[in-house]
């Protein structure tokens, strides 16, 4: 075979693996569910195994086009309500995730997004979901130590921190895994449940991940710990100041003069400021405060 022969013949070859895969995302397009975003009844279309027979080899393709419907699926359904945290999505009945990420990591094995999104959103819809995807994860991939961080972080959202500190541990054995996955073993071990702990798993997501939204999540809940931690420290001023006057502040002017001389951030009421920049409500004579309703980090 000749030079010009071999040519065409490559071409060929690279014009039919195209075609192949327009029809591959053609098909796969006509059979999925439709795309009203109030739909709730779908079923899903196609299994990772029957998609495999259908991929027609162009199985990695499949597998990010399967990505891309998650990822679709879920926006649609958040479109409304764009201050759901990404973790806590439960309420959107979004049953055909979990199927939707097991067909891509069937598809890709080795494609480690759609096992993170599975941790970290998948808790709070089924749990039994998240943890089977990310272990078919780690079973798949199992030099992959990010994974065992983000099955530990599901053992540690439903308190297991034992489990959490076994994950970890074995995470920390692998070859390239930072020394913080060892310490992580030893702090669920001791103080699973503690906000610094909590505070350390955040720090660690929004370092490690290259996910957008996921970075945003872990952002909010870093900022939710901070004020979790001045919450606490008002409480306590509050009861220093009902001690001393036997009342509760009535309004933040009342107690501005303290936090100035404090150096505590205020707004122009004298309210103080969460850590995202907005304004405490007092509850007047109660000794308590809430997060404003338009601050950004999660009530719960």
């Amino acid at each position: 075979m000749n030079d010009r022969t071999r040519t065409i013949a490559l071409g060929l070859v690279v014009v039919i693996g195209i075609a192949c895969a327009a029809l591959l995302v053609r098909g796969l397009d006509t059979m999925r569910p439709p795309d009203d975003p109030n739909a709730i009844d779908e079923s899903l279309y196609v299994n990772g195994k029957t998609a495999r027979r259908i991929s027609l080899g162009f199985n990695g393709l499949a597998a990010d086009w399967y990505w891309m419907r998650s990822l679709q699926y879920v926006g649609r359904k958040i479109i409304n309500d764009n201050d759901v945290p990404l973790d806590n999505l439960g309420l959107l009945n979004l049953k055909l995730l979990a199927p939707l990420l097991d067909t891509a990591t069937t598809l890709d094995p080795e494609f480690l997004d759609p096992y993170e999104y599975a941790a970290i959103v998948l808790p709070a819809i089924n749990v039994n979901d998240a943890i089977r995807i990310t272990k078919k994860g780690i079973d798949a991939n199992p030099n992959a130590w990010r994974l065992y961080h983000h099955l530990g972080y599901i053992y540690w959202q439903q308190h297991d921190y034992q489990a959490a500190s076994e994950i970890y541990g074995s995470g920390a054995q692998i070859d390239g895994a930072p020394p913080w996955m060892e310490a992580m073993k030893a702090k669920m071990a001791a103080d699973g449940g503690s906000r610094a702990t909590a505070r350390e798993i955040y720090t660690r997501m929004y370092e490690g991940s290259a996910d957008e939204k996921v970075r945003d999540m872990a952002r909010r809940r870093l900022l939710q710990l901070d004020s979790l931690d001045q919450r606490e420290s008002l409480g306590k001023f509050f009861a220093a100041y009902k001690a001393r006057t036997g009342k509760c502040p009535s309004s933040w002017k009342e107690i501005e003069p303290v936090f100035r001389a404090l150096r505590v951030a205020v707004d122009a009421s004298g309210a103080p400021l969460d850590p995202s920049g907005s304004p405490y409500v007092l509850r007047a004579g109660a000794c308590e405060v809430e997060l404003d309703p338009k601050s950004e980090i999660p009530a719960k």
